[in-house]
């Protein structure tokens, strides 16, 4: 006989043998497990209520494990609405101090507020569109070895020029808005040091 399960009944007992399945993990508890799976088994019940009784214990667990995942799905979109909702803060706090000309404002429970500039980072991505042409001229490891083409277009005009037919270089700009950078004081023994920590906050 199966166990049918509809996904409806609510539980309101703890059975011994699922709390000592759940404790599988923990080192030595597999004799506890064993003895108890023992005694389900060797018990006067009906064959099939042992059947239900044994599976119920896993499903009980499978039960949290879906309900512990869908909690961190949860959990994981909160962290990221709440990250883009504190960097968008930031950016928007900074330009609003440096509308009224203000980069720094001075705190008493913080050191201080104070606005970064904005800045761009241009980033580099080196296509290579002749593999073969480029492994021909030397430069191989167990496929072409970038890092050697790269210093070779900086640093050495003759090779760069060998290597430019077959070398393509794509360079994106990144641009970091400014930004609100919050410096909270450090309490040592009671004392209020005025050394800035830096604790701005990195969207992510």
């Amino acid at each position: 006989m199966r166990l049918q399960h509809n996904g409806t009944a609510v539980k309101t007992t703890k059975y011994r043998l699922d709390t000592e399945l759940e404790r599988l993990s923990t080192p030595g508890q597999e004799v506890w497990f064993k003895e108890h799976l023992q005694q389900v088994l060797q018990s006067d019940k009906p064959y099939y209520a042992k059947a239900d009784t044994i599976a119920r214990a896993f499903w009980e667990l499978n039960g949290k494990i879906d309900y512990i995942a869908q909690e961190i799905q949860s959990l994981n979109a909160l962290k990221k609405r709440l990250k883009e909702a504190r960097a968008k803060g930031l950016q928007i706090a900074a330009q609003l101090l440096s509308s009224y000309g203000i980069d720094r404002l001075e705190g008493v429970a913080v050191s201080s507020l104070s606005v970064t500039p904005s800045r761009e980072k241009i980033e580099e991505k080196m296509c290579i569109e002749d593999p073969e042409k480029v492994m021909a001229l030397g430069y191989v490891a167990f496929h072409v070895d970038e890092e050697a083409v790269k210093r070779a277009l900086r640093e050495d005009p003759d090779e760069a020029e060998a290597l430019r037919p077959f070398v393509r270089i794509e360079r994106t700009v990144q641009k970091y808005p400014a930004k609100l950078r919050i410096n909270r004081r450090r309490l040592q023994s009671q004392t209020v040091d005025t050394t800035e920590t830096d604790l701005s906050f990195e969207a992510a």
